[in-house]
């Protein structure tokens, strides 16, 4: 498979990636993983089966389309498609003009951008994705509802329809930044019980009082979790000089607490290779 996928430098026409990006129960492959489609040939794979089938199908009818830019494509993994798995994932078509534009778009994303992962597309939700897109995060926006991720218009931004957003996080990258702020508190709790099943998530914030996160914590507690892992959690979410609740305000304040976050991390990074240089030298 890494053989082809190197090889689509060598495409000099016009190419389809297929990822997913988002993948619910039972499923062939993980989100993320991806494939190329130019008119005669596949690059890689998505899982096989009926599922890559159709992909490969309607990529190729959008290759001979003019205007095609991109578009998603949401597939049941069940009898009706002549698969079994039982999954859901949705698949996000990209055109690129030869096979060596297309490689550079997926090395970009793997090497230098976070993966950010916004839970609830309300007036908060809208503000914050729009305006973290241009600060090397893969920015991806998640709803229950249709109609709110219809108002993100920003094409650098991934909308996520799912009726049950909870049920994403286990297939979701782990070493990933969190933010939850979606319009129910049920959602919220049951999203946060799932990720901090994950062990592994970059940063978790959720939006709401001390109050509120007492009252989850009390919960998560009984559920199993340890203070070790409830201490990660940002509640509230934000810069603590930062007290305003107007949408684009709020948005910035968590920007500036993730980007604070994320610098923590380099500095962190950077003198663990100081100390390593050190006792190299020594």
């Amino acid at each position: 498979m890494l053989k082809k996928i190197i090889d689509v430098k060598e495409i000099a026409e016009k190419i389809i990636k297929a990822k997913i990006i988002l993948a619910e129960g039972s499923v062939p492959r993980n989100i993320g993983t991806f494939m190329f489609i130019s008119k005669n040939k596949l690059f890689g794979s998505i899982g096989g089966g009926q599922l890559e089938y159709q992909i490969t199908d309607i990529s190729k009818k959008n290759l001979g389309k003019k205007n095609f830019k991109q578009e998603i494509i949401n597939i049941p993994l069940g009898p009706s498609i002549g698969q079994c798995c039982g999954g859901y994932v949705q698949i996000k078509l990209e055109l690129y003009k030869n096979g060596n534009e297309a490689l550079k778009s997926e090395k970009n994303k793997s090497t230098s951008l976070n993966d950010l992962y916004i839970f609830g597309a309300g007036h908060v939700g809208q503000q914050l994705s729009s305006r973290v897109t241009d600060l090397d995060f893969n920015v991806n926006l998640i709803d229950s509802r249709e109609n709110y991720l219809n108002l993100q218009t920003d094409k650098n931004v991934n909308k996520i329809l799912a009726k049950n957003p909870w049920l994403l996080i286990k297939n979701l990258p782990t070493k990933s930044y969190f933010i939850i702020l979606t319009h129910s508190h049920d959602y919220d709790f049951k999203i946060i019980n799932e990720i901090l099943r994950l062990k592994k998530f970059e940063f978790l914030g959720l939006i709401g009082s001390s109050t509120k996160f007492q009252r989850f914590k009390s919960r998560l507690i009984k559920l199993g979790h340890k203070n070790q892992m409830l201490n990660k959690i940002e509640c509230p979410i934000g810069l603590k000089n930062i007290s305003s609740k107007k949408p684009a305000e709020i948005a910035i304040s968590i920007i500036g607490r993730i980007l604070e976050f994320r610098t923590s991390l380099d500095k962190i990074s950077k003198n663990d290779k100081d100390l390593l240089v050190k006792v190299n030298e020594q």
